[in-house]
C-alpha cells in the first residue's frame, strides 16, 4: 500500500510539473491571438520606452504585466511591405512586396497600384483556419485593394476597415475617396460617410474600430472558439486624427491626442478580455509597422527616441519599433527581453502557439519566439534592413553594418521633404545612394544607438616624413567629417582596427549565407493604372456610390524614395 501511495503522489507531482511547464491555456485549447499593429508609431512614443509626457498608462501597464522588446524591428521602413511580412513571415523581397523599377526604392499600395498580395503566398489566417480559428481584421489592410487581393480572399472571415491609407479628401472626378468595408461590401467612404476633419483632426474612427473589436471578442467568447484578431488601426498616420473627447488632451499636440486614444482603446480591450474570462487564454502583441514619419513634422508624427531618422529609411529610427507581449499566467510580468525580434516572427510564433508547423515549401524568415516569451531565452539571429530590392544593412548582436546609405534624394530634400530633420550625420545620412560594400559603415548600437560614430579604422603612419606631412591633415579632415571609409584619401590613410576587422568577418559570413539562398519573389509593386482605383467597390450599387473609371493606361510606378 505504501508503494502505491508513493506512486500516486509521484504521478500527481509529475502531472503538476507538466501542466506548469507546458503553460497551455486554461481551456486546454490553442490560445486566442491578438496582434495590435499601429501605423507610423515610433519607438519613443510610449511612456515605458521613455516618452517624457507619460501619456500611455494602459500600454505601460501592459508592459508591466508582460514582456517588453527594446530590440524589435519592422521588416521594412514602409507600411505595405511590413504588413505583408507580418502575415507571411517572409521578407518583402521574397513575398513580392517591393519594386524593381529603380534601385532601393520604397514602394507600397496606393490605390493606383495594380498589384497586391500574391495568391502564392500563405497568410497567417489561412494557416490558423486549420486549427479552427475565426479570423478578423479591423482597420487598414494595405496589401492591395482589387477584389482578389482583399482580406476575405486570404483567410480572414471578417473585416471592418479600409484597403488603403486614409489620404484625402479627393475630388471623385479624378480620384475616389477610399472605401470602408464591412466584410465584402463597401459601407461608405472616408471623408464622406466616415468623417475625418483634416483641419481639426476630429474623427471617431478609432472608436468605431474599438467597438468592432469588442463585438468580435464577445461573440467568440460566447461560442468558445479560438480567434485571431488583427487590430490594424491607423490614427497615428498623417493626417492624424482623434475623437472629440480626446482632442486637446496631450502635451504633444494632435499626434499625442491620437496616441492617448489608442492607449485608452488598448486598455479597454485588455479589460474586456479579463471580463470575458479569456485573458489567460489570449496572447496579445503590440507593435508598429515602421518608425515615426518624422518628415511629416512634429504636429503629424511621433518620436523615434534616441534613434536616427525615421520612416522610409533603414536607419534605426525607420525600423526599430515599440513592442510588448502580454499573456497573463504564461509570460512573466515585468520582463525585458533583449532578443532581436522582427515583425515576421509574429507569423511563426503564432503558428507555434496554435500547434501548427510552418509551411515546408518555402523559406520562412520569421523565428518562433515562444522560447523567448515563455522561458526568457535568447536566440542568436541577424536583422536584415531592406529598402526595396536592396539589402542596405544588417545587424548581428550589437553591431550594425551599413552596406548602402541613403536618406532621400537631393531633389526631394530640396522640396522640403526631410527624412532626418535635425539629425544630419555627415557621410551617413547621405542624399545620394552611397555604396559601402567593400568597407561597410559599422556602428555599435549599444554604445551609439543614434548611429553617429562609425567604428573608426586606425591610422598607420607612413615612414616617409613628406608623405606623412601630406596625409596627417587629410586624416584630421576625415575625422572631422567622420568619413573614415571608402577608397578616397580618407580610406587610404586608415587600416582596419581589431574590433572592425573581427565584426566585419562575422557579419560578412552572415550576409554571404543570406544572399546565397535568396530567391526574390515576383515584384508586385511595379505597375500603376488609374483605372484600377476604388471607383466601384463591391456594394457601391446599393449605396449609389459607384463612380466611372477612366480608360486603362498602365505605367511603371515612380517611387522617388
Amino acid at each position: 500500500m505504501g508503494f502505491n501511495l508513493i506512486q500516486i503522489v509521484s504521478l500527481l507531482l509529475l502531472d503538476c510539473l507538466c501542466s506548469c511547464w507546458s503553460k497551455t491555456p486554461t481551456n486546454g485549447s490553442a490560445p486566442n491571438i491578438i496582434i495590435m499593429l499601429m501605423d507610423d508609431m515610433g519607438w519613443g512614443d510610449l511612456g515605458v520606452f521613455g516618452q517624457p509626457s507619460k501619456e500611455t498608462p494602459n500600454l505601460d501597464r501592459m508592459a508591466a504585466e508582460g514582456m517588453v522588446f527594446p530590440n524589435f524591428y519592422a521588416s521594412n521602413p514602409l507600411c505595405s511591405p511590413s504588413r505583408a511580412s507580418l502575415l507571411t513571415g517572409r521578407l518583402p523581397v521574397r513575398n513580392g512586396f517591393y519594386t524593381t523599377n529603380a534601385h532601393a526604392r520604397n514602394a507600397y499600395t496606393p490605390q493606383e497600384i495594380v498589384g497586391g498580395i500574391s495568391d502564392d503566398e500563405i497568410l497567417l489566417p489561412q494557416m490558423l483556419k486549420k486549427m479552427g480559428y475565426i479570423n478578423k481584421i479591423v482597420g487598414k489592410w494595405h496589401l492591395g485593394h482589387r477584389p482578389h487581393h482583399l482580406p476575405l480572399d486570404h483567410g480572414f472571415d471578417e473585416w471592418f476597415g479600409a484597403p488603403n491609407c486614409h489620404f484625402g479628401p479627393y475630388n471623385s472626378s479624378f480620384r475616389p475617396n477610399i472605401p470602408v468595408y464591412n466584410n465584402s461590401q463597401m459601407v461608405g467612404r472616408y471623408y464622406e460617410e466616415f468623417k475625418i476633419n483634416v483641419k481639426t483632426g476630429e474623427s471617431n474612427l478609432t472608436q468605431i474600430y474599438l467597438e468592432e473589436s469588442l463585438e468580435f471578442l464577445r461573440a467568440q467568447a460566447s461560442i468558445r472558439r479560438p480567434f485571431f484578431l488583427y487590430w490594424a488601426v491607423d490614427a497615428t498616420h498623417a493626417p492624424v486624427y482623434a475623437s472629440k473627447r480626446f482632442l486637446g488632451r496631450s502635451q504633444r499636440g494632435r499626434y499625442g491626442d491620437a496616441v492617448i486614444e489608442l492607449d485608452y482603446s488598448v486598455g479597454v480591450i485588455l479589460k474586456e478580455l479579463r471580463r470575458l474570462g479569456v485573458a489567460k487564454d489570449t496572447f496579445v502583441f503590440f507593435t508598429s509597422d515602421n518608425g515615426a514619419a518624422v518628415m511629416s513634422g512634429p504636429k503629424q508624427s511621433g518620436s523615434n527616441g534616441p534613434f536616427l531618422c525615421g520612416k522610409e529609411t533603414t536607419f534605426e529610427g525607420g525600423m526599430r519599433e515599440p513592442a510588448i507581449a502580454w499573456w497573463p499566467g504564461h509570460i512573466t510580468a515585468g520582463t525585458v527581453s533583449y532578443q532581436l525580434g522582427n515583425i515576421m516572427d509574429l507569423f511563426t510564433t503564432s503558428l507555434a502557439l496554435a500547434g501548427l508547423t510552418m509551411p515546408d515549401d518555402r523559406i520562412i524568415d520569421g523565428l518562433d519566439l515562444t522560447p523567448v516569451l515563455l522561458n526568457d531565452s535568447l536566440i542568436d539571429r541577424p536583422i536584415f534592413y531592406y529598402r526595396g530590392n536592396e539589402m542596405m544593412a544588417v545587424r548581428v548582436g550589437q553591431y550594425k553594418a551599413h552596406y548602402w546609405t541613403w536618406s532621400n534624394s537631393w531633389e526631394e530634400f530640396n522640396k522640403g521633404i526631410n527624412f532626418c530633420p535635425g539629425q544630419d550625420v555627415a557621410g551617413v545620412t547621405t542624399h545620394t545612394q552611397k555604396e559601402h560594400t567593400m568597407q561597410p559603415l559599422i556602428f555599435h548600437l549599444g554604445r551609439d544607438p543614434g548611429e553617429k560614430y562609425p567604428i573608426r579604422q586606425v591610422f598607420r603612419p607612413h615612414p616617409d616624413a613628406a608623405t606623412r606631412a601630406v596625409l596627417v591633415p587629410k586624416l584630421l579632415h576625415c575625422s572631422t567629417r567622420r568619413e573614415t571609409f571608402g577608397g578616397d584619401a580618407c580610406g587610404s590613410a586608415n587600416v582596419m582596427s581589431g574590433e572592425y576587422q573581427a565584426i566585419l568577418q562575422k557579419i560578412s559570413l552572415v550576409v554571404e549565407q543570406h544572399k546565397s539562398g535568396l530567391v526574390p519573389g515576383v515584384p508586385q509593386l511595379n505597375m500603376c493604372d488609374l483605372a484600377v482605383m476604388n471607383w466601384a467597390p463591391a456594394g457601391c450599387e446599393k449605396m449609389g456610390k459607384c463612380l466611372k473609371a477612366p480608360k486603362s493606361q498602365p505605367w511603371k510606378c515612380e517611387w522617388p524614395h
